[in-house]
């Protein structure tokens, strides 16, 4: 027998604004038709007044809670992704784990922008293997509004923000099992070269201002595509298994033609992966939580399905994680 981390539950939450196309071209010059043959976006949420990162990562913290069944005193871990800080310090996650009143615990955040909650989950779960943790809240939270440039269309109509969660637990399982549950392999990379393809143009040591997110949107696609790609097969090589027992991709929701590029490029089905880029647009750390919450609630995902998470951002940074529900 070995200790696993098993999803217990998941949830999301959003703000109460939705913004369509059609109002954004009001705000900047733009179309309806010029977004959605571009990026698949039709939609995005963005947070008003009283809502903030800790606010939304909260409400999708108590939604994965109850799903899951276990009460807040029982989390001893809260990871939390997000490049949207309520405040330069402390994390975010004391803030979180304050809200639900399970004082006590560890509590951090981390930062790898888009794939920080492929990051949060994968140290998530090494707490969990080496005993450190016994129950974790891993949560991707962002309120990307709040650094968009709004006089820059290229990149104001491409995000959104958001907020998703999962609770992982510990279990002994038998590792000879192929049906056993549990997070199975996950694989990270970083390349600081590339800084300059996607950033925020200031921080608290060289500007003193929050800056603004700048993006050359061709190189960082072309990017995108080959390193998704690579790590994906780098988790199945590590696994044993193959692409076409994967039952779900839940990739990162940012652009419509890099989920589709990425899995032509595995030969994985369209319909195996799990779209929500359409109504949530590019909520970054929160995509992939957001976009696994929805398919679960709806049904799609379910118990014993083998699913893959993977996600690129700025940094670069990017990973995968293979996990049997």
């Amino acid at each position: 027998m070995t200790v696993r981390s098993i999803i217990r539950g998941s949830g999301s939450a959003l703000p109460q604004r939705c913004v369509t196309n059609a109002e954004m071209a009001t705000m900047v010059d733009t179309t309806d038709e010029w977004i959605v043959e571009r990026t698949g976006i039709r939609q995005r949420y963005l947070a008003g007044e009283g809502e903030t990162t800790s606010t939304l990562a909260t409400a999708a913290a108590r939604r994965a809670l109850e799903s899951s069944g276990i009460e807040a005193a029982k989390v001893d871990l809260i990871v939390l992704a997000t490049a949207t800080p309520d405040q330069t310090f402390p994390a975010t996650a004391t803030i979180v784990q304050h809200n639900l009143g399970c004082n006590g615990g560890i509590a951090f955040d981390v930062a790898a922008v888009c794939s920080g909650f492929l990051y949060a989950m994968a140290t998530a779960d090494s707490m969990i293997r080496t005993g450190m943790a016994k129950c974790a809240l891993v949560i991707g939270a962002e309120t990307f509004s709040k650094i968009l440039d709004w006089e820059d269309r290229t990149t104001c109509v491409l995000f959104g923000d958001g907020a998703g969660a999962i609770v992982l637990e510990a279990q002994d399982v038998d590792e000879s099992d192929p049906d056993s549950p549990g997070v199975l392999a996950s694989r990270l990379h970083a390349d600081g070269a590339h800084n300059e393809l996607l950033y925020v143009d200031g921080g608290p040591s060289t500007t003193g201002t929050v800056g603004k997110v700048r993006m050359k949107g061709r190189e960082v696609f072309r990017h995108a595509v080959t390193n998704l790609a690579n790590v994906l097969r780098e988790v199945l090589e590590t696994t044993g298994h193959d692409a076409g027992e994967i039952d779900w991709v839940v990739p990162h929701q940012a652009n419509f033609r890099i989920l589709d590029a990425t899995a032509r490029k595995l030969d994985l089905p369209a319909e195996k992966v799990v779209v929500t880029v359409d109504q949530h647009a590019n909520t970054s750390a929160a995509s992939v939580p957001l976009a696994f919450d929805v398919a679960m609630r709806d049904g799609r995902i379910k118990q014993g399905d083998l699913v893959m998470f993977e996600a690129m951002g700025g940094g670069f940074t990017w990973g995968a994680s293979l996990v049997r529900i």
